[in-house]
């Protein structure tokens, strides 16, 4: 898959990054506090936590936000050895991006209204939805309605919390984590009752234990997957054209087959409809 990837975004990197020096560089001098400048690498966050979104094997993260990143890297000249890879927490994305430490970041950063005051986007490459993961054996949940009284992990910095709580005005019991990894293990000694984020998170980590959890495929909340940027890069017009080239020339499908086919998830097979750069 990535050796394909190569070899299309070779035959165009060419005329791709005379396009990118014509219009100015985009990206940054990666390894911190590169910014918008040009330079030889692009500095990339995405999550370290997420079996098939992104998760760190070895020295580098693997998943379907990591490929989707080189994708779109590919596009706009850097081929893999020029990227260098940062871990991005839900916590820390925006800070990230305003300090100036990643150029870019491919992390299930879901595209809000309010997030947009503060930093800019590409995409979305993605929709997701919100659903919750319980225990195989708790047959007491089945509807987010039923997490009333119950308690429910979600990690530092993600909303999906807050939407069974304040936007869906369910009674349930917040804890939060650090990480969707620790949820995960607070669920597996039972200190929580469910998981709540998005499904193609869920179904990546309960693939890790197969057997052990129920996703309920309840799907309540669209996540919309964009691509974190500065605010008001000028990277954004650049992105979105890779995105819609990733869809057209069938490599998302394969990403998506690729990762989440395994899990049984029912995945998204459609473009989402692009925000625009304004």
């Amino acid at each position: 898959m990535r050796v394909r990837r190569i070899s299309t975004a070779l035959a165009g990197v060419a005329a791709l990054a005379l396009a990118v020096t014509a219009c100015g560089p985009t990206a940054g001098e990666g390894g911190g506090g590169g910014g918008e400048g040009g330079g030889d690498t692009i500095t990339i966050g995405t999550k370290y936590d997420q079996p098939g979104l992104g998760l760190l094997e070895g020295q580098e993260p693997v998943g379907f936000d990591v490929d989707v990143a080189e994708y779109v890297a590919a596009e706009l000249g850097y081929e893999e050895d020029q990227i260098e890879w940062t871990e991005a927490a839900s916590a820390n994305r925006e800070t990230y991006l305003q300090q100036g430490t990643v150029d870019m970041i491919f992390a299930t950063y879901s595209i809000t209204d309010e997030r947009k005051e503060v930093v800019s986007f590409g995409g979305p490459y993605y929709v997701a939805q919100q659903d919750i993961l319980v225990a195989a054996d708790d047959d007491s949940i089945n509807t987010p309605e039923d997490l009333a009284g119950k308690t429910l992990c979600s990690a530092s910095g993600s909303r999906s919390a807050f939407t069974i709580t304040e936007t869906m005005e369910i009674d349930a019991q917040l804890r939060e984590a650090g990480n969707y990894s620790e949820c995960m293990q607070l669920l597996t000694n039972g200190t929580v009752d469910a998981v709540t984020t998005d499904n193609v998170i869920l179904a990546g980590f309960s693939s890790q234990q197969e057997g052990e959890f129920r996703l309920l495929n309840e799907p309540f909340q669209e996540e919309r997957y964009g691509v974190g940027l500065p605010k008001d890069s000028d990277m954004c017009e650049d992105v979105n054209a890779a995105i819609t080239k990733m869809w057209e020339d069938g490599t998302a499908a394969e990403l998506l087959e690729e990762h989440f086919g395994p899990t049984g998830l029912d995945y998204a097979t459609e473009q989402p409809e692009l925000d625009g750069c304004a």
